[in-house]
């Protein structure tokens, strides 16, 4: 007979011949950095989650610090929303002066920028509109522009969010263009149209206005139109594709990491966090066991890189372990 529980019999032997691990150099934390002066406002939707102004950034720095997490995924909330989406290209908009405070700070610290216009329309669609149409080619220039300021900034990844068509290598080009030849690319390459965003939305203030993201994000039906998305960004010029949301989605992951050598990002995203917060809180999970869990299986279906506002959480874990 076979006798797989051989190598169950104890944490060492389990340990031993483990497959996977998972590291605190895998974790990217979200932050949300919001217009104004002495903010911290809680996410109701996401709990021990907050909207920071930049000067109250030094706070999450610390914790960020303390708990040894490498890389920040920053978004922006500006003050002023118009169509054009003004405020994510100005150089002294707000997430630019967070970018350049958090480098200033904190110059170990990997800075991955959103590039997206959502946070900055009044409309709160990802690209420039005409009537109810999403205009992909007229994005573009706004979606170049944002990353060549981010990267002035000082930024390390420029991360495109928006699924325009093409922003990549538009991207790539305005960066080599300005002399960011060496400024990398996170492609949120699959992103689905997924109903697990909506906490998102509350912390960053991107709800679309009317209509809804599913003219330009993924049918959350298909799987191989995913793997010729991340074959385009490739393509184009993207350093790390992204699969966006992870849980419901790692079956695109692991196809993907079958398919390519490229580093893979995961985002645990706001809905996956907040589902999990719920649960732990109502007392019916063990939130420790089912996080590490959740991570695991990301790292498992051949994601580098995982998103997630665990990540504070998950690293002090794997500190007791």
């Amino acid at each position: 007979m076979v006798r797989m529980r051989r190598l169950r019999v104890n944490e060492a032997m389990r340990s031993m011949v483990r497959e996977n691990y998972l590291n605190k150099s895998d974790l990217v934390y979200p932050i949300f950095i919001i217009e104004g002066e002495n903010i911290k406002n809680p996410v109701d939707s996401m709990p021990g989650i907050f909207q920071y102004s930049i000067d109250r950034i030094g706070e999450e720095l610390d914790r960020i610090i303390e708990a040894g997490i490498g890389a920040v995924l920053v978004f922006g909330i500006p003050a002023h929303k118009d169509e054009m989406g003004s405020e994510a290209y100005n150089d002294e908009g707000v997430i630019q002066r967070a970018v350049r405070y958090i480098k200033e700070e904190v110059p170990d610290l990997l800075v991955i920028a959103d590039v997206c216009l959502c946070e900055y329309t009044s409309h709160g669609h990802c690209g420039l509109i005409h009537g109810q149409e999403i205009l992909n080619d007229e994005t573009l220039e706004l979606l170049g522009k944002m990353s060549v300021s981010l990267a002035k900034a000082g930024a390390d990844i420029i991360a495109p969010s928006d699924m325009m068509d093409g922003r990549v290598e538009f991207i790539r080009n305005a960066l080599d263009r300005n002399g960011f030849k060496n400024t990398a690319i996170m492609a949120y390459s699959a992103k689905f149209a997924s109903g697990y965003y909506s906490p998102f939305r509350d912390a960053a203030h991107s709800a679309p206005s009317f209509g809804d993201r599913k003219t330009y994000q993924m049918d959350p039906a298909n799987g191989k139109e995913a793997v010729r998305e991340c074959e385009a960004d490739i393509a184009e010029g993207a350093d790390i594709i992204m699969v966006k949301p992870a849980l419901a989605y790692l079956d695109v992951v692991k196809e993907v990491s079958e398919r390519t050598d490229y580093p893979i990002a995961a985002y645990n995203v706001s809905g996956e966090y907040s589902m999990v917060k719920a649960a732990s809180q109502n007392g019916w999970i063990d939130e420790k066991r089912v996080v590490m869990e959740n991570l695991i299986a990301m790292k498992r279906a051949g994601a580098k890189i995982i998103i997630t506002y665990h990540a504070l959480d998950a690293a002090a874990w794997m500190q007791e372990e």
